[in-house]
């Protein structure tokens, strides 16, 4: 519900008291969408036994939801820029529910693949809204408490999936195995569909736009290229087309490029404004967007395969293993924010991509170690090592990328970090053909799967280590302490659109006031 104003500039009452119900609504959507990437994890060995599903459905289940999510992210938001984000909130929320049963009533893989496909895809419509629908409600002064909150919430949702498909699953709620943790979604959404449509007020760009489909084609194009052939190689025997369509991609995100260039000179309204690349701070932390999702696409599907499928534990048991990570992640994100940040700069990041590392070498070595007979308590170290560096990682990453930005492109900026870490995910999710799947020969015998399973584990987290190496040396480019944000002494600092706002242009002064009183 946005705030609306009387005539001497102040707020309405009725307003100041339903936007923190639409702040709850939005809030909600967003944490089913975040818990709606890691929950199905847990849940594939029982969807594998149930369904008959291949390693390649397994990958497109987690893979195909994690594409059409970031292939479809900025379009959201600049479709909520054009025609309504309380519209495209509620388009979004009632297909992400429909696409839910859709998943939860999956007769085949098939279906499941193509159901998860369509629920990235309505999410993709549903979740840009989520900040811009906040900035349309807030005023700048509020906007710093609504947004920690909003941290809190993600960083809750990320780390809360694979606790909550483990219970689900293990408790085979009516006899439905692993169903429920997609049919969970149908009480939330509904009630986000009722309520989102009573609460929230409607906001759209003043300034008309146009969608540039062109863009929107060869993003996704280039990304179906690259990505298809990375789910499939490994079951397909790595056919010479899918190495021509890798390397074809990079010709595509090449006409991509000069596509926005020269629309962005033509009309102004890019789908990706791409002058915030000048910004070196800006840059490098989309690197680093794209090397952590690749890292942690691969860590966490091996992680539930290295569990489950190797050692042989039940869902509850390898979910509830996941919760020191948890716990550790919320502490530092906590810490960060609050106490290192504001004195250490980045510093905290690049100590945060060490612990990382020294927390997977660790798991390397007691994997090795211990061999199948590895416990939970075992494994309670690297975790909290790992969930720690990551906390340290994940909730001043935004902030440091964003500092030094222009204002009036803060929007397009925050689209393109939730875009690209998403394609990094999907990126990463592929290559665990490559660097799990690889090193798992077809023909083991079944005593031999469970050690294939760990050596493959072992292998993996070689390849994430290496990435959050890559991801230290890279966070050099960014600032040494992000610039502190100044509330502004009035509520029209710079309103941007995009998936924080759209990825559109800012708007001017009287449109900035506009916005926030629609």
């Amino acid at each position: 519900m946005t705030a609306t104003r009387t005539a001497n500039g102040d707020p309405a009452a009725p307003a100041d008291r339903r936007r923190w119900y639409a702040l709850a609504i939005v809030m909600t959507a967003a944490f089913m969408d975040l818990v709606d990437v890691t929950i199905v994890n847990i849940a594939i060995p029982s969807i594998m036994r149930d369904t008959g599903a291949s390693v390649s459905s397994v990958q497109w289940i987690t893979a195909g939801y994690a594409l059409a999510f970031a292939a479809g992210l900025i379009t959201g938001g600049r479709l909520g820029d054009i025609y309504g984000r309380k519209r495209l909130f509620l388009i979004g929320i009632g297909g992400f529910t429909l696409s839910s049963a859709l998943c939860g009533f999956a007769a085949d893989p098939g279906m499941l693949v193509a159901s998860r496909i369509l629920q990235g895809a309505m999410a993709a419509l549903m979740v840009p809204q989520v900040l811009s629908i906040v900035h349309a409600t807030f005023p700048a002064h509020e906007r710093g408490k609504v947004f920690g909150l909003f941290g809190a919430i993600v960083g809750l949702g990320a780390v809360s999936g694979p606790l909550l498909g483990a219970l689900l699953t293990g408790w085979n709620l009516f006899g439905l195995e692993w169903r429920p943790i997609f049919l969970i979604n149908l009480p939330v959404g509904i009630a986000g569909l009722i309520l989102g449509a009573k609460f929230i007020s409607e906001s759209k760009a003043p300034k008309a736009l146009r969608l540039d489909l062109v863009g929107v084609a060869l993003v996704t194009l280039g990304l179906l290229m690259l990505i298809f052939p990375l789910t499939r190689g490994h079951e397909l025997g790595w056919p010479v087309w899918g190495h021509l369509s890798m390397a074809g991609s990079l010709l595509v995100f090449l006409a991509l490029i000069a596509y926005e260039r020269r629309k962005a000179a033509r009309d102004g309204s890019p789908l990706v404004e791409l002058s915030l690349f000048r910004v070196r701070s800006f840059a490098a932390g989309i690197a680093v967007q794209l090397t952590f999702g690749i890292g942690l696409g691969i860590f966490f599907l091996v992680w539930t395969l290295y569990m489950q499928m190797g050692l042989g534990w039940s869902e509850l048991r390898a979910g509830t293993t996941g919760i020191p990570f948890s716990i550790a992640v919320s502490v530092a994100a906590g810490i960060s924010v609050q106490k290192l940040v504001p004195r250490f700069g980045r510093k905290v990041l690049q100590a945060g991509a060490l612990l990382m590392i020294a927390g997977l070498l660790l798991y390397i070595w007691e994997s090795a170690h211990y061999g199948m007979a590895i416990t939970p308590w075992q494994m309670v170290l690297p975790l909290v090592v790992m969930g720690a560096g990551m906390g340290l990682i994940v909730a001043p990453l935004t902030d440091a990328v964003l500092s030094e930005v222009p204002r009036e492109h803060a929007g397009s900026a925050s689209g393109l970090i939730n875009t690209v870490q998403q394609m990094g995910t999907a990126v990463g999710l592929g290559l665990v053909s490559v660097v799990f799947f690889g090193v798992i020969d077809d023909a083991t015998l079944p005593q031999a799967v469970g050690p294939a399973f760990a050596e493959a584990f072992q292998q993996s987290l070689w390849w994430v280590a290496g990435v959050h190496g890559v991801i230290f040396l890279v966070m050099f480019a960014l600032p040494a302490r992000p610039k502190a944000h100044v509330e502004g002494a009035a509520d029209d600092d710079a309103f941007a659109e995009g998936p924080a706002g759209g990825g559109g242009p800012a708007l001017d002064g009287g449109a900035k006031e506009s916005a926030l009183t629609r």
